[in-house]
């Protein structure tokens, strides 16, 4: 069994309730293991010891009198920094709000405290969460646990990071453009976003803001797939106002074992080409899963025009962030889009499109995403699965110079935009479909590598299932060398 930082969050809330390990002695050891890696990985950026600490010792006695809280009673977490907790800022790396120490809990950190969680600090991550690396002016940058040079991944980067790296029991992030799920693959820890919806976004979110964002999820972070199906399971479901009306039931899984799942396999595609060494992984995992007597198809598609799809993730991403613009800013690019020719397809050029699009342009795009869910719901009838890349590589160096849509990272020896991936984050999000990320091996220079799980609107147990059932049987999780 791995050693105690590494235990997954369900076996370390039964080492607690075993007392085999006391609640303030657990939280004691993340402190101290934070002390010793964080100044090289600078993952964790906040911290509430005073305040976890006297949850520990409340946990502590209240299993002296055999009472346990819930399913996570003890188990110490961080959290996303961009999450509302009272006792520590939310600032999303923006320096206007470094100041920013919110009166309330966001909704899902009350409950994942409910279900027993000794939530301690906050993780890092970029400015606006709109990056796929994790650094800003005010916490500085996090480095990947494998190799300091590379970028962990973001917008949760932070949170894999503490994962991997053994600083933390749980983690919980948030996901628009692969926010969860490209971490998750870059630190190989198990990540899932949830179906849109299911989780209440209420607290995550930039100052005054309360509104839900569309595409937009929170949800779980793990070293386990186990500790995913638990966490969700705390977290998801209506807010109090929306509760008077409805509950969420979310199916339980109807297959059992690997065999009974039929699974379609996606490698690639001309929207986002995948380097050939994550290629080789996920193909490796479905040989494997053929062998197991699953069925597994590399033609079985969705009848959907990817690169339509791409265009209208892209546009509808943009428009779901473009509130952030001041009215200057907004004035700005509404002259540059006027002088953009009608054949440009450029990412920027989407950009500028959907900031400042009209609310008619917006429904039309709306109406085709809906008509993609239809032939996704369609799809999902004679399949469990789609099983596809999280991104475009394994993690990248890092790259702060300019904006995001002018880098580039380099896949099978060309040079391509950093923003092309953005298709393994949209092609299913946007649809609102769940997904989880699960380790599946490691490249040849030693980096991990996710596969990610998609499957139909609500089936989010089933895709956690079979990430679970991979774990298994197919990869564990490996700790990063060097953090005994």
């Amino acid at each position: 069994m791995l050693d105690v930082p590494f235990r997954s969050a369900t076996q370390l809330a039964a080492m607690i309730r075993k007392r085999t390990i006391g609640c303030l002695e657990l939280l004691d050891l993340y402190v101290a293991r934070i002390e010793r890696y964080n100044p090289k990985l600078n993952a964790v950026i906040a911290m509430d010891l005073e305040g976890a600490r006297r949850r520990a010792r409340a946990a502590d006695r209240a299993l002296a009198k055999k009472t346990a809280r819930g399913p996570l009673h003890g188990v110490p977490m961080t959290i996303k920094e961009s999450y509302d907790v009272v006792g520590m800022p939310t600032t999303w790396g923006v320096p206007a709000h470094k100041d920013n120490y919110p009166a309330q809990n966001a909704l899902i950190v009350d409950r994942l405290l409910a279900a027993g969680a000794v939530l301690f600090g906050k993780t890092n991550v970029p400015l606006h969460l709109a990056d796929w690396q994790s650094y800003n002016d005010i916490y500085g940058t996090t480095n990947h646990p494998w190799d300091v040079s590379l970028s962990p991944g973001g917008s949760s980067g932070g949170a894999a990071v503490a994962l991997a790296a053994g600083l933390t029991g749980l983690e919980a992030g948030s996901d628009i453009g692969a926010s969860i799920r490209n971490p998750a693959h870059y630190c190989g820890v198990w990540g899932h976003k949830p179906t849109w919806g299911i989780v209440s976004q209420r607290g995550q979110a930039l100052p005054g803001k309360i509104s839900s964002t569309d595409i937009a999820v929170v949800g779980p972070m793990a070293r386990s797939a186990e500790d995913l199906d638990v966490a969700l399971a705390a977290i998801a479901g209506p807010d109090p106002i929306d509760g008077l009306g409805w509950q969420l039931r979310l199916p339980a899984p109807k297959k059992k074992a690997l065999r009974d799942y039929k699974v379609a396999l996606m490698l690639t595609d001309p929207n986002s080409e995948v380097d050939r060494e994550i290629q080789d992984r996920l193909q490796a995992l479905a040989d494997w899963l053929a062998k197991k007597k699953v069925t597994v198809s590399d033609r079985a598609r969705p009848d959907i025009d990817t690169t339509e799809a791409h265009r209208t993730y892209v546009l509808l991403l943009r428009a779901a962030t473009s509130g952030r613009l001041g009215a200057e800013e907004f004035q700005r690019q509404l002259e540059e889009v006027r002088r953009l020719a009608p054949d440009d397809e450029r990412y920027y050029a989407r950009m500028l499109r959907a900031n400042t699009m009209s609310h008619r342009d917006w429904l039309a795009l709306n109406e085709a995403r809906h008509h993609m869910r239809m032939r996704w719901a369609r799809f999902f009838e004679g399949w469990d699965l789609l099983l596809c890349p999280a991104a475009a590589s394994a993690a990248v160096p890092h790259d702060h110079h300019g904006e995001r849509w002018d880098r580039t990272i380099r896949v099978n020896g060309k040079t391509v935009p950093t923003t092309d991936q953005l298709f393994w984050a949209g092609f299913t999000g946007m649809v609102y479909l769940p997904s989880t990320v699960a380790p599946c091996g490691l490249t040849a220079r030693g980096l991990p590598v996710g596969v990610q799980i998609v499957g139909s609107q609500y089936a989010d147990r089933t895709c956690i299932h079979f990430a679970r059932l991979l774990e298994r049987e197919f990869q564990a999780f490996v700790p990063p060398p060097g953090y005994e």
